[in-house]
């Protein structure tokens, strides 16, 4: 079953930046949007960005808007979350994952392929 594997998370101050990276394990990655979610601790997981099959990005989490960028390599089947000015807030496990047709509401339920996640701790 094809999948994504994610990595770049850790420990990080306020103010400061990550990037993480996702690897889709399938065969065909081009013809995906892929969404890139969070889960902090207590909550539901929540759409942050999205990017469809031209580069195109969608965000509908305004906590993020300025903040967070997304991009795809689709050579090496690799999508980047670039997390800049981080905040306590910001903590949480982040996660891609994949859906044929548009970003749409990048509603965790309409995508699939989902890793493991990566954790992303900000904290002084």
């Amino acid at each position: 079953q094809s999948q994504f594997v994610e990595s770049g998370g850790g420990l990080v101050q306020p103010g400061g930046s990550l990037r993480l990276s996702c690897v889709f394990s399938g065969l065909v990655f081009d013809v995906y949007a892929i969404g890139w979610f969070r889960q902090a601790p207590g909550k539901e997981r929540e759409g942050l960005l999205c990017i469809n099959i031209r580069g195109g990005t969608t965000t509908n989490a305004d906590s993020v808007k300025g903040r967070f960028t997304m991009s795809r390599d689709n050579a090496k089947k690799t999508v980047y979350l670039q997390m800049n000015s981080l905040k306590p807030e910001d903590t949480g496990v982040y996660y891609c994952a994949a859906r044929r047709g548009p970003c749409a509401q990048i509603a965790p339920a309409q995508f699939g392929s989902w890793g493991q996640g990566t954790q992303v701790t900000v904290s002084a």
